[in-house]
């Protein structure tokens, strides 16, 4: 009894017992939703007997008991200084799925309609909690990465492989397809949603049911941001802290130098994000017309849908034949949103947070100024110059788009079109190659330079740091400064009054002879295991797949097997990037204390 009084009465006892209690109340959280999410997927999936559905319904309320009371447990075992809100959040979220469970069980012995009760989508705000709350704790588990001592190159690999096996085995649920589906299939729909390229196999208006659909959407809006960048935020959002572990590890994904403004950069991200989807549906769901559909909820998930497909770059769609689709073909300013919105989407976070910290000071110092607080501080180079490249490269590629498009098209697929209608479909012509994969027009009306323009637009494809894909605008321009660098015979390469640095140019030079041996070997092999198809249609699709595109002439659906597994890792090496998985599978090379003598190599 004595020892008892004495390892309890020592503080540093006291607080090591605190935080294992904790730490096993966060694991029965954890866990608990981890299980109630995995029997909500069954039950939305499959059609359960009778005795698997009363058991899995009674595991089901009681891991949502067990949250609950994990919940009031981590509220009593937090410090005090704990954020008053979040306190009444999760009271209130204890107290919902404890009386819910309750309910579920006929504890009142009151009366309720089976539809309430059973995990139809009836209980539509229950299903939702248990994939918000599955989200949270994955996000705050995602916090736990960095013990796996993998460097942050493998686990960013890692975490796009594992999203596509998940979304592939969902895809592969009875409940997902009206008519069944190959798992070849489900994974290339998987790897094509994942990796934000809008390739598909089967129709995703007529064979994947509502559950298929918003699986698809939910795996391309991860995609786009990329896994970790999603986890990340949200991790800390709900734990409220970061380590600095936590803080070295995932600067690297979101190219954040500066460790103390990273939780400030991921809040940018999804902040902009959101705001630009959610204005993005509105426009949608405002432009199109209410007799295409059967409900204002269908009219309202179509918005959500093609806004975030739009901004993630994803070209996927729930039309059969996609915006060219009778009925949307000629909802112009439908086509003027999306275009903006993919532009948005592809000129990366990067170039968006360096712009708005630009406007904050204009904005801040000028008013600043205005009210005679203090004289306006000038900050010379708000804009680096990888955001000015990309900005650049950026405008300058989509004239040149919109003008081959205007000249190629003028008498085949803008024939018969209004002035507007065929303004618009030439800002969209240009637009949609740089990542969208997006189609008002039919494809295989096509002229041939129109393909050709469309094959470098694609492989140059959207800004580094965005949610597209492709060689990247930045890497394109430090590639053609290179190149006339030389032709004048200077010895740097210099723009906006810097100089672009020899590692820059190294890596540029390496990710362009790397997309083409990607390239050149995937048209290779497709070619070998279809040789039936035309050879500039099957190289405008593995084109489109490695810049994370979408954009077909028609013969996905033909590609046999071993084809569908060329395409998928033509989209993973496109969207990953391949120098990255170069680096994650060669060792590096330690530091070189020597130097050869130099001698020049004949190249001309």
């Amino acid at each position: 009894m004595k020892l008892k009084l004495k390892i309890f009465s020592n503080p540093d006892r006291n607080i090591y017992f605190l935080r294992k209690v904790k730490a096993i109340v966060e694991g029965v959280v954890r866990y608990s939703s981890f299980v109630t999410f995995g029997l909500l997927l069954y039950h939305l999936g499959y059609d359960p007997e009778p005795l698997s559905y009363a058991i899995s319904s009674f595991i089901f309320t009681f891991c949502l008991i067990l949250i609950g009371v994990g919940y009031i447990l981590k509220i009593l075992l937090n410090e005090p200084s704990i954020l008053v809100g979040r306190v009444i959040l999760e009271i209130l979220l204890s107290l919902f799925l404890i009386g819910f469970s309750l309910l579920r069980w006929n504890v009142f012995g009151m009366e309720f309609s089976e539809g309430i009760l059973d995990y139809s989508r009836q209980y539509f705000l229950v299903n939702i909690l248990v994939v918000v709350l599955f989200f949270i704790e994955t996000s705050k588990f995602s916090l736990t990465i960095n013990r796996l001592k993998a460097s942050p190159t493998l686990v960013f690999i890692l975490s796009f492989l594992i999203l596509i096996f998940i979304g592939a085995i969902l895809l592969s649920l009875p409940h997902a397809t009206t008519q069944g589906i190959t798992f070849v299939d489900a994974l290339f729909t998987s790897t094509s949603a994942v990796c934000v390229t809008g390739l598909i196999v089967l129709d995703t208006a007529k064979d994947f049911t509502f559950f298929g659909q918003m699986t698809i959407m939910i795996l391309f809006q991860i995609g786009g941001l990329g896994m970790m960048t999603f986890t990340s935020f949200f991790g800390f959002f709900f734990k409220g802290s970061y380590s600095i572990e936590n803080q070295l590890f995932i600067r690297d994904y979101i190219n954040e130098n500066n460790v103390g403004e990273i939780y400030s950069t991921l809040l940018k991200i999804v902040f902009f994000t959101i705001l630009t989807e959610v204005a993005a549906a509105l426009l949608i769901f405002h432009f199109t017309d209410d007799s295409q559909f059967t409900s204002k909820g269908d009219q309202l998930f179509f918005a959500a849908f093609h806004a975030v497909s739009a901004f993630c770059n994803a070209g996927f769609s729930t039309l059969s034949n996609g915006l060219y689709e009778a009925g949307f073909r000629e909802s112009y300013n439908m086509h003027l949103v999306l275009a903006l919105a993919i532009i948005l989407g592809g000129i990366g976070f990067p170039v968006v947070i360096n712009y708005y910290n630009y406007l904050k000071h204009v904005i801040v110092g000028g008013t600043k100024k205005l009210l005679g607080i203090e004289s306006y501080r000038h900050v010379p180079r708000v804009t680096n110059i990888s955001t000015r490249l990309s900005l650049y490269t950026t405008g300058i590629l989509l004239i040149v788009g919109f003008l081959a498009f205007g000249v190629f098209e003028r008498d085949s697929t803008l024939a018969g079109l209004s002035p507007y209608g065929r303004l618009v479909t030439t800002i969209f012509g240009a637009v949609t190659p740089r990542t969208a994969g997006f189609n008002t027009v039919d494809m295989t009306m096509l002229t041939v330079p129109t393909i050709l323009i469309y094959l470098i637009l694609m492989w140059i494809g959207a800004s580094p740091g965005s949610t597209g894909g492709g060689l990247k605008t930045s890497t394109f321009a430090v590639a053609i400064l290179n190149t006339l660098s030389i032709a004048t015979g200077k010895k740097r390469v210099e723009v906006f009054r810097r100089q672009i640095s020899n590692e820059t140019l190294r890596k540029a030079f390496a990710v362009i002879a790397l997309s083409f041996l990607v390239i050149g070997f995937g048209v290779f092999l497709v070619m070998l295991f279809n040789p039936e198809l035309p050879l500039i249609d099957v190289a405008f699709e593995v084109f489109s797949a490695f810049s994370t595109v979408g954009l077909s002439l028609g013969i996905t659906s033909q590609l046999g097997t071993a084809s569908k597994l060329v395409i998928m890792v033509c989209m993973f090496m496109g969207r990953v990037g391949t120098l990255t998985i170069l680096i994650a599978i060669v060792r590096k090379a330690g530091e070189q204390r020597y130097k050869y003598p130099e001698e020049n190599v004949f190249i001309t």
